[in-house]
């Protein structure tokens, strides 16, 4: 009926839209975190890389005799618990991050802010501190990312694949954390017109609710 309607109504507005643009941030952060994150078995190591490169190579670790296969097997498992801590945070962050205009979707739908449009304060105040609290946030991920990366693990590690012509295992950071650092600034940026586009449904709600009033 008309509640269905006005309900649907709320997914064209640009509130939604903006909300929804959040939601797929929130994803491709995941997906660029999980990337960082890697396998057990080496975090660029090739057995986790498979495919054209396992054949490339002549099969894992093929370029290595037996102690530098294992050496080269235990930096792998360094390097990867070094920077599973970071990877973890930054897939919990990205998943709250999901889960936050999820829920507010659901809640607009559900009109509790026309029926409670001081919810719309409280909408806007949150997205303010989720926007502020992403810049440190932002920095601790890439700070934390380049310690590893100047660690004598990656260095170490740098060196032994370089020897054996192995390319790809350089001590920087690479594009999918690039790409988790420009989401989380393009994330920050949709919080902050989130944050003006509550103010303004505030101000049209409360006008709205006032006009049988003045009648």
């Amino acid at each position: 009926g008309s509640l269905e309607r006005r309900r649907c109504l709320y997914l064209h507005t640009g509130r939604a839209c903006c909300q929804m643009v959040e939601v797929l941030l929130a994803v491709l952060i995941l997906v660029c975190s999980s990337v960082s994150c890697g396998s057990a078995g080496g975090y660029t190591g090739l057995p986790a890389l498979g495919g054209i490169y396992y054949y490339q190579y002549g099969g894992a670790y093929s370029g290595f005799g037996g102690a530098e296969g294992e050496r080269a097997q235990q930096l792998d498992q360094r390097f990867y618990l070094l920077k599973l801590p970071i990877a973890r945070a930054a897939m919990v962050v990205g998943g709250c991050l999901l889960v936050f205009p999820c829920v507010l979707i659901l809640v607009s739908v559900l009109q509790v802010p026309w029926h409670f449009p001081a919810w719309l304060l409280i909408e806007c105040t949150l997205y303010i501190v989720i926007a502020v609290s992403t810049v440190p946030a932002l920095y601790y991920f890439l700070h934390s990312l380049l310690s590893v990366y100047n660690s004598s693990v990656c260095k170490e590690r740098e060196q032994l694949y370089q020897s054996k012509g192995y390319q790809g295992f350089w001590c920087s950071l690479h594009g999918a954390e690039i790409a988790a650092g420009l989401l989380g600034c393009m994330a920050a940026m949709a919080y902050l017109l989130s944050a003006g586009l509550a103010i303004r449904d505030y101000r049209t709600v409360h006008e709205q609710k006032q006009k049988p009033l003045q009648l």
